[in-house]
């Protein structure tokens, strides 16, 4: 969620005003789609062992990324958009938690409750103003963000060209270090979201709780998945 985007929604109009118990709402029913799609997906592959992962994972994932470019672009397709991300995620990431629990088991049900765990504690800090957002506080969220997106888009260029940094993403002390820190910033996200829904409640056509909703369940999936791999290298060792 951005003010910019925020700010093509108003332009566009709508009916209704926003509110927040609108907007969590639908955030519950995005984590819910998507965690049944997820579940869903899983099952399926129980079913029939020998599918396709690659394909339902990539597929899955591509798809989800043509909705939020969408999204990101039309605020007010989010109606629709978000909706259809839930399950396009849920189905990558019912594939992608197969394949850790199958190297790892239970790591993904831990992953489920520490994601929860960690967006409730960040609910707290962010309710009792233990932490404030400021737009100091924003600079820094988003330059750490755009820190990793870059990070992340090195690494798949270079494994391309079949050079990886086996350090960084091993299971080693760098790359505990590396997760925590990545986890850190996914948690920290979550602020963000929380302040965007606090700001544009009352000032905006009610329409927008989808696309707040949406930005939700994105943070949500990107903390969930960081954590997979957080736990897979601090449990995974006894759960192989």
């Amino acid at each position: 969620m951005t003010d910019k985007a925020i700010a093509r929604a108003r332009a566009e109009g709508g009916t209704g005003v926003m509110t927040i118990a609108g907007a969590v709402s639908k955030s519950f029913t995005l984590v819910l789609v998507a965690a049944l799609s997820a579940g869903y997906t899983w099952y399926q592959i129980v079913q029939v062992p020998d599918r396709n992962l690659t394909g339902i994972i990539f597929g899955g994932a591509i798809a989800a990324l043509v909705m939020v470019i969408a999204t990101t672009f039309r605020p007010t397709w989010a109606r629709i958009t978000a909706p259809i991300y839930a399950v396009l995620e849920g189905i990558a990431l019912g594939g992608i938690s197969f394949i850790y629990n199958a190297q790892y088991k239970g790591i993904p049900i831990i992953a489920v409750g520490l994601t929860f765990g960690v967006a409730l504690a960040m609910l707290a800090l962010y309710a009792t103003r233990i932490i404030k957002v400021t737009d100091r506080l924003r600079s820094i969220i988003y330059s750490a963000i755009g820190g990793i997106f870059l990070f992340y888009m090195i690494t798949i260029v270079l494994s391309f060209f079949h050079v990886q940094i086996p350090s960084v993403f091993g299971f080693g002390w760098v790359g505990l270090l590396v997760s925590t820190a990545i986890v850190v910033v996914a948690a920290m996200n979550l602020l963000l979201n929380f302040d965007m829904i606090e700001r544009t409640a009352g000032n905006a056509p009610q329409q927008v709780e989808w696309y707040a909703a949406f930005g939700m369940l994105v943070s949500l999936v990107w903390l969930y998945l960081e954590l997979l791999r957080w736990a897979s290298i601090v449990f995974g060792g006894r759960r192989r």
